[in-house]
């Protein structure tokens, strides 16, 4: 819907990983004007206004309007597993994913999950996924149509495991990865607003033909981005040395098969060697941080500081079900908690740019959304600084506005998402409070 929207808003115009709090511009009473879908201008409201008297108004008071989340690594067929009890990786794999995943033969069954999941991070306030899918193609096309009835920009791909490493019923060939995923992109990839994403799940399920074959289709497809998982747990990496007795390092495996590239998205790298921290910054390749999957599965600590002081590019993620979250906020509190046990205490701005602008680079979508810019797509959510008693009475202590943004970060949920907007169309979510218009 075009107009003007009224409030606190929060754009960037660096980096304040590396430039600091100075990268972000706070306006007390600031707007954005939205025409076809698209941010048109950002500034103060009286300016705005002036400018555009015609324009119709929606106020929203004290919220703080920003960016969508933007959810750089995620798992949408393990919605109904979030948060099982469980031990390491491998044994959640065995006993949750996998049995949860082989129900994705039925469409009906991954349509309703697939609308079900996107429902819950628009509540959360996330207005951009890319999502890991299943071996099922069904589990890709309800994915994407559930999307596009929502018109919300997501990126996902089948995954791919061919080894028998992963069990019968999610098993497929090398061949049988290359000619489903190919037919998946050529159907769904920039169609609207989807992006396909191809997806080998990680080394460990696949063979070095599957890896090939994927590494070739990526090649025919540079413009795609691939997914995948790189160095989470100790004990994952000795498997994979066992299984490549031949490769450097665990990154060696995807590189020597063409899976290292620009567009790589590598989830977790959280023990990664000299050798791979370096191929993955030269490749300019993006790392995903998944810290409430981190500490809920025990994989270990992300090296946010060297990694950041390195160059690398960085994003963050839920990586639902593993995360124990379908909220930005509450990754974002996990990333600081984190940092703090890494010696780095990430600022209120540094986090709020991972989970918008960061991400959306880590995916290259940073040209269309991550931040209210003129030219980016009108995903935008409007955060309450104030939704419960508690984050309430700290935010009133308030010198500035990364102290009063604070609060919401830690201990915020789905309840500080006043609205959330997609293309500059209101999410209908039940329960919230309407805004003015005028």
């Amino acid at each position: 819907m075009n107009g003007l929207h009224l409030g606190q808003t929060l754009t960037f115009t660096g980096d304040p990983c590396h430039e600091g709090p100075g990268a972000a511009r706070h306006e007390r009473r600031g707007a954005v004007l939205v025409e076809d879908g698209r941010i048109a201008a950002t500034g103060a409201a009286d300016d705005l206004r002036a400018a555009h008297p015609d324009a119709p108004v929606t106020d929203h008071g004290d919220g703080l309007l920003m960016a969508g989340f933007v959810d750089a690594h995620a798992h949408y067929p393990q919605t109904g597993i979030i948060a099982s009890w469980g031990k390491r990786l491998i044994d959640w794999l065995n006993a949750y994913t996998f049995p949860e995943e082989m129900r994705f033969d039925d469409p009906a069954y991954a349509a309703d999950v697939a609308g079900r999941y996107l429902d819950l991070l628009l509540s959360n306030g996330t207005t951009t996924v890319c999502s890991f899918c299943t071996i099922h193609p069904a589990s890709v096309e309800t994915f994407f149509e559930a999307a596009e009835l929502r018109g919300m920009r997501v990126a996902g791909g089948r995954t791919c495991m061919d080894r028998d490493t992963a069990p019968e019923g999610l098993r497929d060939t090398a061949q049988a990865a290359y000619d489903q995923s190919r037919d998946l992109l050529q159907r769904w990839h920039r169609r609207g607003r989807a992006r396909y994403v191809i997806t080998p799940r990680f080394s460990p399920t696949s063979t070095p033909e599957q890896l090939s074959a994927l590494g070739a289709l990526w090649a025919e497809n540079p413009d795609c981005l691939m997914q995948t998982h790189l160095s989470e747990q100790t004990d994952e990496i000795d498997w994979v040395k066992s299984l490549y007795p031949q490769a450097r390092d665990y990154l060696d495996t995807y590189q020597a098969h063409g899976l290292l590239g620009r567009n790589g998205l590598y989830g977790h790298a959280i023990h990664l060697e000299p050798r791979e921290r370096d191929r993955l910054r030269e490749t300019g390749a993006a790392l995903v941080h998944c810290p409430t999957s981190n500490t809920f599965i025990g994989s270990g600590l992300f090296d946010m500081p060297g990694l950041l002081a390195e160059g690398n590019t960085v994003g963050l993620a839920t990586d639902t079900g593993g995360g124990s979250s379908f909220s930005m906020l509450r990754s974002m509190a996990a990333a600081y908690e984190i940092g703090q046990l890494r010696g780095r205490a990430l600022h209120p701005s540094e986090l709020l740019w991972l989970a918008t602008e960061g991400s959306a680079r880590a995916m290259r979508m940073n040209d269309r959304i991550g931040n209210l810019e003129p030219g980016r797509e009108a995903d935008f959510i409007v955060l309450d600084l104030a939704s419960t008693p508690a984050i309430a009475q700290r935010a009133e202590r308030a010198s500035d506005i990364w102290e009063a943004i604070f609060p919401t970060i830690m201990m915020g949920d789905d309840r500080a998402i006043a609205a959330t907007y997609l293309a500059g169309h209101a999410v209908q979510q039940p329960g919230r409070p309407s805004t003015s218009t005028q």
